[in-house]
Parts: structure tokens; C-alpha cells; sequence
């Protein structure tokens, strides 16, 4: 059952690394080339969309099944270790800034009234919300493929013990 469970885990974990490896290297390169009316629509409908079950399972699947993971494997190090900074990592990395950073700035635009502002306010708004959302996503795949590697380290060292 614990091996069945960390690679539940490890899919997870492996699952929101993907999604914020294509934000990284694809979408938020293809959104940079939108006018900046365009790129605060499309930030905030994306925004909107990926508040969904799919989402949330992997995402707070990880949040909770990675302190799990390491409780149970508590007794077998190094795969403790392994997971415990694989949990530090997704939990300050990814969940914290995701948290502290990035939904304070999705919250920011969600309220932020395209429609009814002026080109320049748009500007300023896509001023102050892309570089700073851009580089906490960095952050937030740096630190979701660490946990990967970390977990996947644990995975085949459980197996060799």
C-alpha cells in the first residue's frame, strides 16, 4: 500500500510539474506577444478556468499526500530525506508561493475591469501583474521539478532497500 501510494504521489507531483513547465517555456511566451488588452483577457480567463477539480486534485493532492508519503516512510532513510525535502520543497515553492504570490495577483485581475479602463490603465495593470506573476511561476516550476526529481529518487530508492 506505501508503494501505491507514493506513486500516486509522484504522478501528482509530476502532473502540476508539467503544468508549470508549459506555463514557463509556452504559454506565458505566446500570452508576452498579445496587445495588453488581450493579455489581461486571456490571464484572467485562464485564470478562472483552472479553478477545477482536475486542478485542485493534483494540486492539493500534493499538498497533502507528500506530508503523508514521508510520515510513512519515516523509518527508511534515504527515502525520508528524499521526501522530506520534497515535501519543504512543494510546500514553500510551489503552495506557498502560489498562495503569497500568485493568487493575490490573479485576485488583483480578476477585479480589474477591462471593459471600462483606458488603454493606459490597462498598460499599467499588465505592468504590474506580468513580469511579477511570470517570475513567481519560475519559482513555482523550479521548485515543482525539484519535488519531482526528489519524489522519483525516492521512488527507486524505496525499491532498492
Amino acid at each position: 500500500m506505501a508503494t501505491i501510494l507514493l506513486i500516486v504521489t509522484a504522478t501528482l507531483t509530476a502532473l502540476i510539474a508539467g503544468l508549470f513547465y508549459a506555463y514557463s517555456c509556452s504559454v506565458v511566451l505566446g500570452l508576452g506577444k498579445l496587445s495588453d488588452m488581450e493579455y489581461l483577457k486571456s490571464m484572467q480567463s485562464i485564470n478562472r478556468e483552472i479553478l477545477n477539480p482536475l486542478f485542485f486534485m493534483s494540486f492539493m493532492g500534493t499538498v497533502f499526500l507528500l506530508p503523508v508519503s514521508t510520515f510513512i516512510y519515516r523509518s527508511q532513510n534515504p527515502v525520508f530525506l528524499l521526501l522530506l525535502l520534497a515535501t519543504f520543497a512543494y510546500l514553500i515553492g510551489v503552495f506557498g508561493v502560489t498562495v503569497a504570490g500568485n493568487v493575490p495577483l490573479n485576485d488583483q485581475l480578476d477585479k480589474f475591469d477591462i471593459a471600462n479602463s483606458t488603454s493606459q490603465a490597462i498598460k499599467e495593470m499588465r505592468d504590474k501583474f506580468e513580469n511579477r506573476w511570470n517570475f513567481l511561476n519560475n519559482i513555482r516550476t523550479v521548485s515543482s521539478v525539484i519535488t519531482i526529481v526528489l519524489t522519483v529518487c525516492a521512488c527507486v530508492w524505496s525499491k532498492v532497500d
